[in-house]
C-alpha cells in the first residue's frame, strides 16, 4: 500500500477523533455548565485580590461566594478595610458603618528583661525554638523574638526590633490577623485602638518564679484588682487580665503595679 496513502488515511481518522472530542467537549461543558451569580463576579472585583485567607475562606473568590449567599459579613475583608467593605455593601444594598482599627499587639515586656536559658543556634522560628527540651527564654510563656510572624505577614508590617520583640507598622498592617494565628505562644493578640491599658506578661507561674526570671512579669499580687475602680481586672492562675469592656484607660492600675507589667501603651502610627 502506498506510504503516503497510509499516513493520509491515519491523519484524517485522527483529525476525526479530534473533531469528535472536541464536539463532546463542547456539549459537555454547555451540558453540565453550572450558572454562576454575576453579583458573586462583582463582589470579587472590588475585593483586594490578596487571597491571604484572613477573612476564613479559601480565597477573594471563596469569599465573595460566601458573602452573595448570605454565609459570610460584607466587612469580612480585614485587608480591604472600610472601604472595601462599604463597596461590598452597596452591591448588596447593605449598609456598612466604620468600626474602630484593630491592630496586632504584643502583651509581652520580656525580651531583654528576661533571662535566657540557653545560647540558641538553630532556625529563626519561634516554634522550632519551643521545641527545645527547655526552651531559650527562662520565661516559656512570652515572646521569643525569632520572627515567625514577621514572615506571617503577606504586607512587610512587621519587624523585630533592637529589643528583639515585633514591632507593627499601621501604615502598612492590613489588620488581617496572619501574626496572631502563627504565634506559638499566644503573646501577640488584635487590639482595638481604644484599648489603651494591656498587661505586658502571659506567665502563669508564681511571683517567686517570675521574679527570678524577668524584671517586668505579673507576679499575681492583686495590687492593681484592688485599685481599678471600675472593676476591670482580675487575678487567674497568677496572671492579670483586664475586661477591656469595663476598663475606662484611667491609668490608676499602671501607676499601682509594683512590676510595672501593666502599660497604657501608645495608639501612634509607626512611621
Amino acid at each position: 500500500m502506498n506510504p503516503v496513502a497510509i499516513i493520509g488515511g491515519s491523519a484524517l481518522v485522527i483529525g476525526g477523533i479530534g473533531f469528535l472530542v472536541g464536539i463532546i467537549l463542547i456539549w459537555a461543558s454547555q451540558k453540565f455548565a453550572v450558572e454562576t451569580n454575576p453579583l458573586v463576579e462583582e463582589v470579587i472585583e472590588v475585593l483586594p485580590g490578596a487571597n491571604c485567607g484572613a477573612c476564613g475562606y479559601a480565597g477573594c473568590a471563596d469569599f465573595g461566594e460566601k458573602v452573595v449567599d448570605g454565609l459570610a459579613p460584607v466587612d469580612g475583608c480585614p485587608v480591604g478595610g472600610f472601604d472595601t467593605a462599604k463597596l461590598v455593601g452597596e452591591l448588596l444594598g447593605q449598609e456598612v458603618k466604620e468600626a474602630e482599627s484593630i491592630y496586632p499587639f504584643v502583651r509581652c515586656n520580656g525580651g531583654l528583661h528576661c533571662t535566657d536559658n540557653i545560647d540558641y543556634v538553630g532556625i529563626e522560628d519561634c516554634r522550632a525554638v519551643m521545641m527545645t527540651s527547655i526552651g531559650e527564654k527562662g520565661c516559656k510563656y512570652g515572646c521569643m523574638g525569632r520572627g515567625t510572624c514577621v514572615r506571617a505577614c503577606p504586607f512587610g508590617a512587621i519587624e523585630i526590633g533592637e529589643d528583639h520583640f515585633p514591632h507593627i507598622n499601621k501604615n502598612l498592617c492590613k489588620s488581617c490577623g496572619l501574626c496572631v494565628e502563627v504565634c506559638p505562644n499566644g503573646v501577640m493578640v488584635m487590639a482595638n485602638d481604644s484599648e489603651q491599658v494591656h498587661v505586658l506578661c502571659r506567665s502563669h507561674d508564681k511571683g517567686k518564679a517570675v521574679k527570678a526570671v524577668c524584671e517586668f512579669g505579673c507576679i499575681g499580687c492583686k495590687i492593681c484588682v484592688k485599685n481599678c475602680p471600675a472593676e476591670a481586672i482580675t487575678v487567674t492562675n497568677f496572671l492579670a487580665e483586664i475586661d477591656q469592656e469595663k476598663c475606662t484607660n484611667c491609668g490608676q492600675c499602671v501607676e499601682k503595679c509594683p512590676q510595672k507589667s501593666i502599660v497604657m501603651r501608645s495608639v501612634e502610627a509607626t512611621a
